[in-house]
């Protein structure tokens, strides 16, 4: 990155996905987009999701990453798995709970150590991490006095579903509990 006065104004972003395709998929774009609108963009993803691109050989894009916008990983606080599987959203959900606010955390503090000591490295301004991961990004938020921002990357169609269960529920066009569809 360059070290003009100009990009230590720069906001500073951290992106916090939760751990699953679709989510990062979604922070991704909006990162992107972010840094297109002159952000400093820090991608936050988990170790055994960032050794999984390495193995599959897909880090090229990391290759001509623009300058301001950069990948760090965190450990996801669960035993190693084969790096072909998928992880278990239950114990990802819970990990992130429970063990991966401790190292998010620290991540923040060594984000804004740089900050002070590298001419033009802005301090974090902003988290913004995907709604199942408020247990995560919370801590280094009230540690350091940093707004988040949550959201919520679910898929249109389950959007949708979501806003017309009330509508569907009311005209008893759901199925009772506990019948198959």
């Amino acid at each position: 990155m360059a070290s003009d006065a100009s990009s230590s104004m720069k906001p500073h972003a951290v992106c916090l996905p939760f751990s699953t395709q679709s989510h990062i998929s979604a922070m991704v774009n909006l990162a992107k987009l972010l840094h297109h609108r002159c952000l400093y963009i820090t991608f936050i993803n988990t170790e055994f999701n960032y050794r999984r691109l390495l193995e599959a050989g897909d880090l090229r894009f990391l290759d001509n990453l623009p300058a301001g916008f950069q990948f760090m990983a965190i450990p996801d606080g669960l035993p190693p798995a084969q790096s072909n599987a998928t992880q278990d959203i239950a114990s990802l959900c819970q990990s992130a709970r429970l063990f991966m606010g401790a190292p998010f955390c620290e991540l923040i503090g060594k984000l804004n150590e740089r900050a002070e000591s590298v001419s033009g490295f802005p301090p974090v301004s902003c988290i913004m991490a995907d709604s199942v991961m408020a247990y995560s990004a919370d801590p280094a938020s009230e540690e350091y006095r940093i707004p988040v921002v949550r959201l919520y990357t679910i898929a249109a169609c389950a959007l949708v579903k979501l806003m017309h269960l009330p509508k569907l529920k009311e005209k008893s066009s759901t199925p009772p509990n506990g019948t198959p569809c």
